[in-house]
């Protein structure tokens, strides 16, 4: 039977509940179990596809297509595993639901009410990953905090959820913070006692406190939290501040949390965690030999989230070759002809990130314009190779009106327009092409040197796409189409011949990279502008 351990968080938001269950999930998967993590969101959204970055950081997609919440990225990264639509629900999703279900008539006449009807419903989404027994753990986070209101409907379903699962099948941990206050010299534990009493209003006691703090836990704090939070001393977990993400895992397993939920779960799992590989990725990002500066170039690079896939992936590829990435966030709106030299001046390698409509284009474009001219690393994705093949039609084929029609829709020369399935399209949400799409790469490109495989598969969302009309002549310029979608032709690659690194992807190859299996595109793009920094201290 699969066992369900559910997440909880109190006293305050973004605490860190994705980390804690992915590096949670990476213990236990490293004693050889099956783990799958699923993410419940409290928004009224179907799905966080129509959401601005500003309000919910990146939008991560999976391999079906899901459009999803970007603690699912980091599901994947830890794990190494795809994740699906099933991995992520939203109160929208689940409202959506129970609707139409009433307007088919499969209430048969009743009432439709928030218990049993939408309670039902999360408490059927829960048990989905479970179902199968594909999976010996389900670790379900649930988004917001412990009294929010939208939380009400997730804590009254992992109630009844803890009573029909019975006991040993069912663990929950509540993730809370221990306040320091530097007046008193003292760490606080009244947040978290209230935190849990709310939570015990609604019928749920937690199993395991992990607690955020700056300093360390002492036993009387433990026996403290344990006493008036009715929960084992030894469940007193202590999450100090880490100083990245990666090394959250092995704080964990110094508190033996993976012990401590296996013991709740009555499960008798011998093999200790083996995180050789893991251990071996940290000494590197710890002791880096070389280190280069990349210039991220977006809109909405005020919020680290809006491109944490990116972020992440930068450090998975520098780490894989030892190397210290610094990424360096450019507002693409404060890059103009006249200052991006200054802007660019000790850059090794410029990456553009994706995006939509019209504001801050002329900055990546100018910002592209520049890494081309002088020979710097680029790495465009999406929206980024979009704008690089504008910036080549204009500046190189002397087509000063080029565009894309999603930025002029009566350009004379559509370098870039809507894809045809997306033509007869109103409705915005789930709607772009979405999930992973084939795409065969041509031999004798760097862009083959970099996969070292012909056939290859990446994640896409978007709705533009490179025009076709204008592949010839791009190609005899020298920009080269390095990889076509073999089903429609559609690009999926573009790559400057002329140019040491030159790279524009349709797709998004951030959300495949991993801790331990970076994306070979990362690897090779920091690999060139590794080179770019070492030529420029030979100077």
């Amino acid at each position: 039977m699969t066992k369900y351990v559910f997440v909880t968080g109190g006293v305050t938001s973004s605490l860190g509940k994705g980390i804690f269950a992915s590096s949670l999930a990476k213990l236990l998967q490293a004693r050889g179990l099956r783990v799958s993590i699923q993410k419940f969101d409290p928004y009224i959204n179907v799905d966080p596809g129509t959401l601005n970055p500003y309000e919910h950081g990146e939008c991560f997609v999976t391999e079906d297509g899901a459009e999803t919440d970007l603690d699912l990225g980091h599901y994947e990264r830890f794990l190494d595993v795809n994740t699906t639509q099933a991995n992520n629900v939203t109160t929208g999703r689940v409202y959506l639901t129970v609707i139409e279900k009433e307007r088919k008539g499969d209430y048969l006449g009743k009432t439709v009410q928030i218990v049993p009807h939408i309670t039902d419903e999360i408490k059927r989404r829960m048990l989905i990953l479970g179902q199968g027994n594909d999976f010996d753990i389900v670790i379900t986070e649930l988004g917001g905090t412990v009294g929010d209101i939208e939380s009400l409907p997730y804590v009254e379903a992992v109630r009844q959820l803890r009573w029909e699962l019975g006991a040993g099948n069912c663990v929950v941990v509540h993730l809370t913070l221990i306040p320091y206050l530097s007046a008193a010299k003292e760490l606080k534990t009244k947040p978290t006692q209230h935190s849990v009493k709310e939570l015990a209003k609604n019928g749920v006691s937690p199993d395991v406190l992990v607690c955020r703090t700056e300093k360390n836990l002492t036993d009387d704090i433990r026996h403290k939290l344990a006493l008036f939070c009715n929960v084992d001393f030894n469940a007193v977990i202590e999450a100090q501040d880490a100083t990245s993400i990666y090394d959250v895992p092995m704080h964990l397993l110094k508190e033996k949390i993976d012990s401590i939920i296996l013991d709740k779960l009555r499960l008798n799992v011998r093999k200790r965690p083996d995180l050789t590989a893991w251990q071996e990725f940290l000494n590197k990002l710890q002791n880096p030999v070389a280190q280069v500066n990349i210039a991220l170039v977006g809109k909405y690079v005020e919020l680290q989230d809006a491109y944490k896939s990116i972020h992440e992936a930068l450090i998975h590829g520098a780490t894989a070759q030892q190397i210290k990435v610094n990424i360096v966030s450019i507002h693409s709106e404060s890059i103009t002809e006249k200052n991006v030299a200054e802007w660019m001046k000790n850059i090794d390698g410029i990456l553009v990130a994706p995006g939509f409509g019209s504001r801050g284009i002329s900055g990546k474009i100018e910002a592209i314009k520049y890494a081309r001219t002088q020979n710097i690393p680029f790495l465009g994705i999406c929206l980024g190779m979009q704008c690089a093949a504008i910036e080549f039609a204009r500046n190189v084929l002397q087509l000063p009106t080029a565009n894309s029609t999603e930025m002029d829709a009566h350009t004379k020369d559509p370098i870039v327009d809507l894809l045809e399935s997306q033509e007869k399209i109103t409705h915005k949400g789930g709607t772009m092409r979405l999930g992973a799409f084939a795409c065969t790469v041509a031999k004798k490109t760097k862009t083959y040197k970099a996969y070292r495989q012909e056939n290859i598969s990446e994640r896409h969302r978007h709705r533009f796409e490179f025009n076709n009309a204008y592949k010839e002549q791009f190609y005899t310029a020298g920009f080269v189409a390095a990889g076509i979608n073999p089903d429609n032709n559609l690009v999926e690659i573009l790559e400057l011949t002329t140019h040491p690194w030159f790279i524009g992807v349709q797709f998004h190859p951030e959300y495949k990279s991993r801790v331990t299996r970076p994306h070979p595109l990362f690897v090779d793009f920091l690999q060139h502008a590794l080179k770019q920094r070492v030529s420029k201290e030979n100077l």
